[in-house]
């Protein structure tokens, strides 16, 4: 892995515990998983942001595939590397410890650190964190408005059912095709490994969402709505 590889996490750490300090301070009435969703919620509008530039052919976003990546792709890989080695921490010292997350965040480390080192499936990668990190504003959004008072409201249902149609359109529809065109591809065992291990997290996140929503729909067909 080169240096300035190293560096770019290293710092991004840092920067990523600053900027959750900052908002620990200015939002003062509000819970740490609050403040920590509002850090997850800027990362992924800048991963998405990130990993949109640095596509090199949209007419094939995937592609080349296994080649080096650019080293447009290698920052915009260890920003997110950065992110989730503060969220993983974040999320341990919480009080609220969420296993699902932790797997979820552990298979995400190792895979882009693989891509980090062998510096090759930039495409691949930046193509994963695209997909992963599309439906998570709405995710962190849908949890922030319940600690804003709109639980069970209008708006908390429709923040529902747009976060679980935009996981469902990216991880089930895009991901199984990332899966295969990773695994066809001339990559590194590990990266195949991970590609399927994040899929397999994905289409169980996936089993839960779809439960989540049957029981929010079906408790608002029985119960007169709240208007936000």
């Amino acid at each position: 892995m080169e240096d300035y590889i190293v560096r770019w996490v290293f710092t991004g750490v840092i920067l990523w515990i600053t900027c959750f300090l900052v908002i620990r301070k200015v939002f003062q009435d509000r819970s740490f998983e609050f403040c920590n969703r509002l850090v997850s919620t800027i990362h992924a509008c800048l991963a998405v942001c990130l990993a949109s530039l640095s596509v090199q052919d949209w007419t094939c976003p995937v592609c080349p595939l296994a080649s080096h990546s650019s080293p447009f792709q290698m920052k915009t890989l260890a920003v997110s590397v950065s992110y989730l080695i503060y969220d993983l921490v974040c999320s341990a010292l919480d009080k609220k410890v969420n296993v699902d997350n932790s797997v979820h965040h552990i298979v995400c480390i190792i895979g882009l650190g693989a891509g980090l080192a062998y510096e090759r499936c930039g495409s691949e990668m930046v193509a994963a964190l695209w997909i992963t990190e599309m439906s998570s504003p709405f995710l962190h959004a849908r949890e922030m408005l319940k600690e804003l008072g709109y639980r069970d409201t209008d708006l908390n249902l429709a923040v529902d059912i747009l976060f679980a149609g935009i996981f469902t359109f990216a991880r089930m529809f895009g991901g199984p095709y990332l899966m295969y065109v990773t695994c066809s591809a001339d990559n590194p065992l590990i990266i195949k490994a991970m590609a399927v291990g994040l899929q397999l997290v994905s289409a169980f996140w996936f089993y839960k969402i779809v439960r989540m929503v049957n029981h929010k729909v079906g408790r608002r067909m029985m119960t007169p709505s709240k208007h936000a």
